[in-house]
């Protein structure tokens, strides 16, 4: 999946010009963490997050009194306060690499930007959470198989051949790794995985459970 696929071409924007409280309330009212920045022509310039509207507002304990507040409210823009450290990536990126990225600099959210800089989309954590749960396969229902599996080449086209001649049809597969172990979790087009599930405990696989990792949580 790639990002200019899932990226939002619809959404919120200001120009340094706004008034803060107003980009407060468009960040409230589109549930957004951050709202891009462009200048009068369109251009991206920046970036404001949710914490840096909430540093900008008056606090409930100032002594200001509120026709000041008021006063304050009506000349503070948001140009004030936006930052221009904006990080953008090309829709061609791939989706869990813009979604690493945002991980790793803690950002919420990343412009698209076409080959000449211009700017396309928006992605965010939204976007990154709905990618996940999509590519898990958790809308499509069906039933999670979760099999620790040896961490070698060639187990998960075993597993694969195993649901393939049950004559059942495999809606995703996931393989994630948890202090050494590796797991696989695959969602089966089946509302009863039983004949499944005995069919790969019989060929020596481990299918694992909540309970097998209570441990970890409690």
């Amino acid at each position: 999946m790639y990002v200019g696929l899932k990226m939002l071409r619809d959404f919120v924007k200001v120009t340094p010009q706004t008034l803060v409280k107003d980009a407060q309330k468009q960040l409230e009212e589109s549930k957004l963490w951050m709202l891009l920045v462009v200048d009068e022509d369109g251009k991206l310039v920046g970036y404001v997050r949710k914490e840096d509207i909430s540093a900008a507002l008056p606090s409930i304990m100032t002594s200001l009194e509120k026709h000041e507040i008021n006063y304050l409210m009506s000349k503070l823009t948001v140009e004030k306060i936006y930052r221009t450290d904006i990080k953008t990536v090309a829709p061609e990126t791939e989706i869990e690499g813009a979604a690493d990225m945002m991980y790793e600099m803690n950002l919420a959210g990343l412009a698209v930007v076409d080959s000449a800089g211009e700017l396309i989309g928006y992605i965010n954590r939204n976007v990154m959470l709905d990618v996940l749960a999509e590519e898990m396969g958790y809308r499509e229902g069906g039933s999670r198989l979760t099999i620790e599996v040896e961490d070698r080449s060639g187990v998960l086209y075993e597993v694969a051949g195993v649901i393939a001649n049950m004559k059942m049809s495999i809606i995703s597969t996931g393989t994630f790794f948890f202090n050494g172990r590796r797991v696989v979790v695959v969602r089966i087009d089946t509302e009863d995985p039983s004949a499944v599930e005995a069919s790969l405990k019989d060929r020596g696989y481990k299918l694992v459970a909540p309970d097998d990792f209570k441990g970890e949580w409690t």
